[in-house]
């Protein structure tokens, strides 16, 4: 926090348009500023009140909402807001609350009043934010950007396991819903239908004084009050139901049901997963993931942030991954006993964007025979052969299924992962590097879960481990280059290029595992790594943010760059020259790359913050 007059001078002088004054008039300035300390959940402002003035976030986080709710802005260090809520009458025409512990500065109304009429400048700034934010406020809430839990009916109705189908179907109508919760000592145990009513009751003829467990779904596939809309409408798409649970901890909070998505228009990302989930072959899957460069360019052209961007784009490839699997199960037959396909890699922390080969294993029961590993070996193949049709090819370092190495029981990949981090030589930290961001994509879940988090707690207890991982992550290093220059590549097809990948965004996801391993964090993207890290303690809340920050630029760049590549009629790749940047772009830029490499600097101390 400032602790001086000269403290404050210094921050305001980081932030535009402050940075633009004389020393003086900077000085002047900053003596109007008020410091108002704010806890978590604080209101700063309802809609409809009297605004005191512009506020500045010196730290902390605020979430600016509409008077019905939806979410306008989420606002960080730096950022100011107040008078771009302002209605005519002086009232705020927003809400403003508190996300975290932190520290505003506020300028009171007339003193920022006179602040934009004394200064042309100034007041052309505030006149584009004011723009900025109508039209935000304007723009229809995309399923991109809707919590889960905005969405679902609060509240659900249920009942338990042993009530009776009669019972249960009254239930349904004197409530007037189409779904009913079953649970069993408060845990959800399955969902009844009234699809299920009529196909599983009428049309059988059967007993209706029966349980009503004897003919719900068992086990259904459930999201979390933080899924986002889409991930709704894509599992809709792909599993063809129309009724998602939302579980938290176990419990039934919410029923997100078709009806709840009729006032929001498909994604163009829903309609690929559909086409995706109905493809009749290899062939068919193809034709639909071409469309996937066009879709980029579509996503950020409409200023979706790059994490949502590379999501969407990754459900795709999910969903391809696990049409492969059903179609190679039509084929093969069912499987001799349970299996699992995790995805690593990009695909695995869910960051693909419009060049990704494949990085995948199968984990396989312990069960499993010599005489299985055959049917295994040949959906393996089926599938790694149908992903290299649909453009995402075949991994150059062969971390596919297909490799033996990668099909294996789960006692074999327990013993893979204990012996990476007891014994971590080069190999065993490039390996460990891909495993660790496993994610499951179909199968048996469960097959993971215990393995996930025995390798967690293993890692966090073996400090040498994490040293060679944080030494192996060093590797990959910003390019930033003498007298505020960049490090280009040096030869080759790509000479005088930056590799926005192995020098842009790797750095930053090497990092996050290094946080999820001594946080023994679960999550595998890298920005939900970086924000739980941030949250928890990890790294400092001034280091977390600039981290955060250099982050999300890094990225935006880079999707920007294959966004302007597939515009121009070519292919997009991650090599990108510095000179297609105006100077005030590449200063950030290599700003963002200095973040990057403190924190680095910082990560083999084991300190992990900045300043």
């Amino acid at each position: 926090m400032p602790r001086s007059a000269d403290d404050l001078r210094r921050f305001l002088g980081t932030i535009h348009p402050y940075d633009s004054f004389a020393d003086a008039d900077l000085t002047r300035i900053a003596d109007q500023f008020r410091r108002l300390p704010v806890k978590k959940d604080d209101v700063i402002y309802s809609y409809g009140e009297a605004c005191e003035g512009l506020y500045v976030i010196h730290e902390g986080e605020v979430e600016i909402t509409s008077d019905s709710g939806e979410i306008v802005s989420h606002l960080s260090a730096r950022n100011s807001f107040g008078e771009r809520g302002l209605m005519r009458d002086g009232v705020t025409g927003t809400n403003a609350r508190a996300l975290i512990d932190g520290e505003l500065l506020l300028l009171p109304t007339d003193d920022f009043n006179d602040l934009i009429a004394g200064n042309e400048g100034v007041r052309r700034f505030f006149a584009r934010s004011r723009a900025r934010e109508a039209a935000d406020a304007a723009r229809p809430v995309a399923l991109t950007e809707m919590r889960v839990d905005r969405l679902m009916a609060s509240d659900p109705i249920t009942c338990t396991t042993q009530t009776s189908i009669f019972d249960a179907a009254r239930l349904m109508r004197s409530h007037r819903i189409s779904a009913l919760g079953i649970t069993d000592s408060d845990r959800l145990a399955g969902i009844v239908t009234l699809h299920d009513i009529n196909n599983r009751v009428v049309a059988e003829g059967l007993d209706i004084s029966r349980p009503v467990h004897e003919i719900m779904t068992a086990n259904p596939e459930t999201l979390p009050p933080s899924a986002i809309g889409s991930d709704v409408l894509h599992m809709m798409m792909e599993r063809r139901f129309g009724h998602v649970p939302v579980v938290d901890q176990g419990k039934l909070v919410g029923i997100v049901t078709q009806t709840n998505l009729t006032r929001f228009q498909a994604t163009n990302t829903a309609s690929l997963v559909r086409d995706v989930a109905r493809a009749s072959g290899p062939a068919d899957l193809g034709a639909v993931t071409a469309h996937i460069p066009r879709l980029l360019v579509q996503l950020v052209g409409a200023g979706n942030r790059h994490e949502t961007v590379t999501r969407l784009i990754t459900d795709i490839a999910d969903a391809a991954t696990r049409r492969l699997l059903a179609l190679a199960e039509d084929s093969l037959g069912p499987p001799p006993v349970p299996y699992l396909w995790l995805a690593c890699g990009s695909q695995g922390r869910q960051e693909q964007t419009g060049v990704s080969d494949q990085d995948n294993c199968l984990m396989l029961d312990d069960a499993v025979t010599e005489a299985d590993m055959p049917y295994f070996a040949k959906l393996a193949k089926f599938v790694s052969d149908g992903l290299d049709g649909a453009g995402y090819f075949y991994c150059p370092g062969d971390m596919m299924a297909t490799n033996p190495r990668w099909c294996q029981p789960v006692s074999v990949w327990r013993g893979y992962f204990r012996r990476w981090i007891e014994a971590p030589n080069p190999e065993a930290q490039m390996l460990a590097s891909v495993m660790f961001d496993l994610r499951p994509i179909g199968g048996t879940r469960t097959l993971f879960d215990d393995l996930q988090r025995e390798t967690l707690e293993l890692a966090a207890r073996n400090s040498i481990f994490v040293a060679h991982m944080v030494s192996n992550s060093l590797k990959h290093i910003p390019p930033l280059g003498l007298l505020r220059g960049f490090a280009t590549v040096r030869s080759g097809e790509h000479k005088n290029h930056i590799d926005m990948k192995l020098n842009g965004v790797v750095p930053v996801v090497d990092l996050g595992r290094i946080y999820a391993l001594r946080g023994q964090l679960e999550m595998v993207n890298t920005r939900a790594r970086l924000e739980a890290a941030h949250s928890g303690g990890l790294i400092s809340q001034s280091g977390g943010r600039d981290l955060l920050d250099a982050y999300d630029l890094i990225a935006q760049t880079r999707l920007e760059h294959q966004a302007t590549l597939i515009r121009a009629g070519g292919k997009p790749d991650n090599f990108m020259a510095p000179n297609v940047l105006s100077e005030f772009e590449r200063s950030h830029l290599r700003d963002a790359f200095v973040v990057v490499r403190t924190m680095q600097s910082a990560a083999t101390q084991g300190r992990g913050v900045i300043g």
